[in-house]
């Protein structure tokens, strides 16, 4: 608490502007340890119902934009705290009995992310669906598959969205783990050595819904690794997101002419009318290093802190809710703007290249007894010659084939995008039979 009142120290001590936000988890884990103090008899039960009714007060204020915010009080705690005094006199000063705001603030940042993670894993899923249904609709489009952003394989369409489903779903189990470790009662922990009062943990833990307790005090009360987690898969995610996002700005341009964006989730130029600019996309793309840079300020701040609670680690919150709220707007349109996407299925046809079949070549002599290093090299020099004569595959005669290999009989000419696909017919790979099955699975998991 404050000892001078120097504004300055005052303005930049102060964290209400920010932590206002943990009201409701504040007054929700003040009740708790109200109702603990009198089952405990550390205080009367007409204290703690006194004490209950002017937290319930204080919260319908905050609510209904009553509250008389103060930067003098510094916190969301102290204001919480004079406004009790203020309702209900001096019984007001019994509920920080065996309680200390080092605890209690862990104690408000853990129930506040124990409702937030859901949340996220919840608008994580509702991308996952824009993504199956985009799938869905267009699960018998080929395209080019790339690696180096050139020509590779030709893969199915759906395939190639369902990458993306994949890494969602692994961040939905990165956010499950978090939640574990975020569910872990503080409360009870004082300022650093526990409290010197019967108080009753479980209670606590059974009230405000924690599935373990902390087993140290010191750690508990200086523990912000559920806050750095929570960034850190917030920042995998927006990874994720931003390299979805690339490939929308990519297929969304004039040059591959890929996709249409609904104009709901595009912007028009300042100066060209004919534009049609991605700007959600890139938007997401952008925001992902603000994400980066809260995860490394959490990071940062902590590196060097000695135990147990330090006033650094007020610097713990404005980087999470920030990170919370880019992420979840993020994720929110995101699953919107897939929705509006148009595939165009004979831009993405035309576009492939002919070559994009040269490693099926290199398997069909595989097949007919060739070692495949050496069915690669013969390969390499077809390619070659037929890129000089401005010929693709299928316009190689049989007589030009041969003059690289006697294996190459008339069945050459079976080899087609179709066979390609069809033919990488293995658990994850993009033949038909195998994406319907991870439809099917990608369904079932949301």
């Amino acid at each position: 608490m404050l000892q001078g009142k120097n504004k300055l120290t005052i303005n930049y001590t102060a964290s209400i502007p920010f932590d206002q936000r943990l009201y409701r988890q504040d007054i929700k884990g003040s009740i708790a340890h109200a109702s603990m103090l009198a089952k405990q008899g550390i205080i009367t039960e007409s204290d703690a119902k006194a004490i209950i009714k002017g937290l319930n007060s204080i919260r319908e204020e905050i609510e209904q934009g009553k509250f008389p915010f103060s930067t003098e009080l510094e916190d969301i705690h102290m204001n919480i705290e004079a406004r009790l005094f203020e309702k209900i006199g001096d019984v007001a000063g019994k509920l920080h009995t065996a309680r200390s705001r080092n605890d209690q603030v862990t104690l408000d940042m853990r129930l506040f992310l124990k409702e937030e993670i859901p949340k996220t894993i919840d608008t994580i899923k509702a991308l996952q669906s824009s993504l199956v249904e985009l799938a869905e609709v267009n699960k018998e489009v080929i395209m080019p598959g790339y690696t180096h952003l050139q020509q590779a394989q030709p893969v199915l369409l759906a395939h190639h969205l369902l990458a993306y489903f994949e890494m969602f779903q692994r961040d939905k189990e990165r956010f499950s783990d978090c939640l574990k470790r975020t569910d872990v009662l503080p409360l009870g922990s004082g300022a650093l050595a526990g409290v010197a009062y019967p108080v009753d943990r479980q209670f606590l833990a059974q009230e405000l819904g924690f599935s373990e307790i902390s087993n140290n005090s010191i750690d508990a009360v200086s523990d912000r690794d559920f806050v750095v987690e929570f960034q850190a898969a917030a920042a995998l995610t927006m990874m994720h997101i931003s390299r979805l996002a690339e490939e929308i700005v990519l297929w969304s341009s004039s040059e591959f002419g890929f996709i249409e964006i609904g104009k709901d989730f595009t912007t028009g130029s300042s100066i060209m009318p004919q534009k049609k600019n991605p700007d959600v996309a890139e938007l997401a793309r952008g925001k992902t290093g603000r994400i980066y840079g809260n995860l490394m300020s959490i990071i940062t701040t902590m590196k060097g802190l000695p135990l147990a609670y330090n006033r650094d680690m007020q610097e713990d919150k404005q980087g999470l809710f920030d990170t919370l709220d880019t992420l979840h707007s993020t994720l929110e349109i995101f699953a919107e703007m897939l929705k509006t996407i148009k595939v165009n299925t004979r831009r993405v046809r035309e576009a492939i290249k002919d070559y994009i079949l040269a490693t099926d070549l290199a398997d069909y002599l595989v097949k007919k007894g060739m070692p495949f290093r050496e069915a690669y090299s013969v390969v390499a020099k077809l390619s070659e010659y037929a890129i000089n004569k401005g010929k693709n595959f299928r316009e190689l005669s049989l007589k030009e084939y041969d003059k690289f290999s006697p294996l190459f009989t008339e069945d050459v000419y079976n080899i087609t995008l179709e066979s390609s696909i069809a033919a990488r017919n293995v658990i994850g790979g993009t033949s038909p039979q195998q994406v319907e099955q991870a439809l099917k699975k990608a369904r079932e998991s949301i």
